[in-house]
């Protein structure tokens, strides 16, 4: 069996880029991916025909393919929502998967494909320019009609809905519509796709979804052509976007290895299990168990026979009550929720690294950022280095999805006591990498340089041509920062803004 996996990225950011390759890294299964240049930057699309012309010189001796649609059809996540495309174009694009499956017919393809967000605020940093002021309403007006679709809405919603329609100019709605209309399109070809067996296993996920609204119709449709093909078992639906690469990976790997890792969850919250995080549209137990099996693993009642197990620490009524301004307030506050117990949580996760459980952490009480008060009384019991693997960034997708993925590839080496030096460095590597980026710089650093961005006459969206000034900050503060933390980690770091803002940075972690 060939060991070599193809992987084509949602775009070029760490998160879909650097992520799986790290985590792939820690296995015996060598990944290829397209070369950084050819894959945009930000509302600059990849360049689709030299990426064609990589795929088609390099697929004839892999196994497998992940591939994100996004990127081959429109060059990326962002380009999904701005290009101007036709449906007919957009399918020309897709036939390069039939080919593909022509020329490696042993080839096994696992793809995904976003239903298009919606943001529910006003900011044209990845959206079309006239999101900065029509957003919120925009998406008030998906969330509007599709409560009139459904027959829930109350006479004051009516009222809002025809208010709200009068509001967005015409023109404006008309390329939003358009624009989501041929990508929902391209997603029921992409379904069809599978029904022909030229797809074998697809993800639709929703990228920063909500209850009501466009992604929220746009899903059921799909979800109804789905049960009409009878495909329920090899296409899943459900939040994220980010964390689908490393998903997809961890399944390839679990495939490869004939493996079905088993995995036993516990919350530091009962009740905050049920609630639903922040940008999805789900309660936060039912996503858990999609990413699980999304990536070929299942779960079970019983932390001693698991594989691993996942401690969530989940939102709370006063997290989800916060305003969105994370970047302003994360390192100012402590979350008071008395439905939630952080040390019996932490006391667990010590009593079972003591028993020889493998424990990986999903810290999404929050978006954007871990949980200090969880930190610390991880710190405090010495187990930052124990645990199998940790993650707190963006949304609570994107945290489960790779932390899932880390911990099925690593916890697979070492229940077999063949878990080599190098993969044991690899693995640690990405687990210092999630405590720089998530608590130290999501947490801490990228409040305080905001603050200072005045002072060079930047904002949060740009840092015109002091990126690598910033950086070289960020990466000051973050020194301090696992100085302080993180001294059992012994690895360089550099830094660098990937797309030239504060939102995400990009951490290079060296020997």
């Amino acid at each position: 069996m060939n060991k070599k996996v193809m992987y084509i990225p949602l775009d070029e950011r760490p998160c879909n880029y650097i992520y799986p390759k790290m985590i792939m890294d820690i296995s015996d299964i060598e990944m290829i991916e397209p070369p950084l240049d050819i894959l945009g930057n930000k509302k600059s699309a990849a360049d689709v025909d030299k990426l064609k012309d990589w795929i088609i010189n390099n697929i004839n001796d892999v196994s497998h393919l992940v591939v994100s649609v996004d990127m081959l059809l429109y060059g990326g996540i962002v380009p999904s929502r701005l290009h101007k495309m036709t449906f007919d174009e957009c399918i020309k694009r897709l036939e390069l998967i039939k080919e593909l499956k022509t020329m490696n017919r042993n080839l096994r393809v696992y793809g995904f494909n976003l239903i298009m967000r919606s943001p529910s605020y006003n900011s044209s940093d990845e959206e079309p320019d006239y999101y900065e002021d029509y957003g919120e309403k925009i998406f008030q007006y998906g969330v509007l009609s599709d409560k009139l679709e459904l027959n829930v809405a109350a006479d004051e919603d009516i009222s809002e809905y025809n208010k709200i329609k009068n509001q967005i100019p015409m023109d404006v709605l008309n390329d939003f519509l358009n624009r989501r209309r041929v990508n929902h399109l391209i997603n029921l070809k992409v379904v069809d796709l599978v029904k022909e067996g030229i797809i074998d296993f697809l993800i639709i996920p929703m990228d920063d979804c909500s209850k009501y609204g466009f992604s929220a119709r746009e899903r059921r449709k799909v979800m109804k052509y789905i049960s009409d093909l009878d495909l329920t078992d090899r296409i899943y639906s459900y939040p994220g976007a980010d964390e689908v690469g490393c998903t997809l990976m961890a399944r390839v790997f679990n495939e490869l290895k004939d493996r079905k890792p088993t995995v036993f969850i516990r919350y530091s919250s009962e009740i905050g299990s049920t609630l639903i995080p922040r940008y999805e549209d789900r309660s936060l137990n039912e996503t858990v168990k999609y990413h699980i099996i999304s990536a070929g693993g299942v779960i079970i009642d019983s932390s001693s026979d698991a594989d691993f197990i996942l401690m969530v620490n989940p939102p709370s009524e006063f997290t989800l009550k916060l305003s969105e301004s994370w970047d302003s307030i994360l390192s100012k506050i402590d979350i008071i929720d008395p439905e939630r117990n952080l040390n019996e949580f932490v006391e667990a996760i010590n009593y079972y690294i003591s028993k020889g459980k493998l424990c990986s952490v999903a810290d999404v009480a929050m978006p954007n950022g871990s949980d200090n008060q969880l930190m610390q009384l991880i710190k405090k019991y010495n187990l930052l280095k124990k645990l199998l693997s940790y993650g707190g960034w963006n949304t609570s997708s994107n945290t489960l999805g790779t932390v899932t993925s880390h911990s099925m590839i690593s916890s697979y080496y070492i229940s077999k006591n063949i878990f080599s030096q190098d993969q044991l460095i690899a693995s640690e590597k990405f687990l210092y990498l999630r405590y720089l980026e998530d608590w130290g710089y999501q947490h801490f650093v990228r409040s305080s340089v905001t603050d200072l961005l005045g002072t060079y006459g930047l904002n949060y969206f740009t840092l015109k041509d002091k990126g690598k000034l910033i950086a070289d900050i960020v990466k000051k503060k973050l020194f301090e920062f696992s100085e302080k933390n993180l001294n059992d980690f012994h690895y360089n770091f550099d830094v660098y803004m990937p797309w030239n803002r504060m939102f995400e940075v990009g951490i290079k972690i060296g020997g």
